[in-house]
């Protein structure tokens, strides 16, 4: 007697355990989506995940790089349990045929985003320099939904699975390096903007550029008589954009507190706590908060000023 041959574990769970990896990816990139819409500060043990997040690599084509992780992973789990909702027997045609399409959307969704993930902790440890356990963990997940890709179904036509590896891996590299072509190369891009210039100096962040006029110096000496506070972060590219409407000269006149333990300005991050900061940059004036970057025209009208109004740094910027 012929014994029929049995389905391997692994082949019959496979777009289950895809799925739920899937799923681990697609939370944690929203959250990492959900903090750089807010500005916020992200959960994280190594205290670094703020610094990566704020860097120009975590931003393409002006949104977070998490939002496209997050549009990729749920489209994986999309494809794992598709062909699951056709019935195995009513529709056994039509099934086998949802099958063998989602498995090569899997193969090829998993090789872009193994060698996207590659690319990017490439970044992380020899360019950024920095460790961030969500960018880490987003990584082993890719790599895992590759893995599990390939060993999760009997790949009869293995030449295949190699050409379009190889394909598709190319093309992703392609892209991915035209992506990042200019944020190697930040003079490409100096447009008269307080946006952040290549990557912040640990502990410091970016040297303000822009010079002071009259009006932004006498706002920043009335906003420190009045007891105003500015609470930021060293890494945040908004707390540079908000220095850069002051300029250098009127910025070094401002009360600001780091909150960030690693900066190197007197950190207190007890008195942004204490505080009830949120995100970066906070205003505190008169007992009250303003997150967010604020406009020299906004924070004049706020803290009662009645001097010169004619501030010069990008005026256009923060209608």
């Amino acid at each position: 007697m012929t014994r029929r041959p049995t389905t391997p574990w692994i082949h019959r769970f496979s777009r289950y355990i895809i799925a739920a990896i899937a799923g681990c990816g697609a939370l944690t990139t929203a959250y990492l989506t959900v903090v750089k819409l807010t500005q916020s500060t992200a959960a994280c043990p190594t205290k670094s995940c703020d610094f990566v997040l704020s860097s120009d690599y975590a931003t393409v084509l002006g949104l977070p790089l998490a939002l496209f992780g997050f549009l990729a992973y749920t489209s994986m789990g999309i494809f794992a349990l598709a062909p699951l909702a056709v019935d195995p027997v009513k529709k056994k045609d039509t099934r086998t045929k949802l099958e063998n399409i989602t498995w090569l959307l899997l193969l090829c969704g998993a090789i872009a985003m193994s060698v996207f993930s590659g690319y990017l902790m490439y970044l992380l440890f020899f360019k950024i320099k920095a460790v961030c356990i969500y960018c880490i963990g987003s990584a082993i997940f890719s790599l895992s939904l590759l893995t599990l890709t390939l060993i999760g179904r009997n790949w009869e036509d293995i030449g295949q699975v190699f050409f379009t590896a190889i394909i598709v891996g190319m093309v992703t590299l392609i892209g991915t390096l035209g992506v990042y072509a200019n944020v190697n190369n930040p003079t490409a891009n100096l447009p008269a903007s307080p946006k952040p210039i290549g990557e912040p100096t640990l502990g410091t962040g970016w040297p303000i550029r822009s010079t002071s006029g009259e009006a932004e110096i006498e706002l920043a000496r009335h906003l420190t008589k009045i007891g105003a506070k500015e609470y930021i972060a060293w890494w945040c590219p908004h707390c540079h954009e908000q220095k850069e409407l002051f300029g250098k000269e009127a910025y070094s006149e401002i009360k600001h507190i780091e909150c960030d333990p690693q900066g190197k300005d007197d950190p207190r991050p007890d008195l942004c706590q204490a505080a009830g900061i949120q995100g970066f940059p906070t205003w505190q004036i008169n007992g009250k908060l303003y997150p967010n970057v604020q406009p020299l025209e906004k924070l004049a009208q706020i803290s009662g000023y009645k001097g010169p109004r004619n501030f010069k740094n990008f005026p256009n910027d923060f209608k």
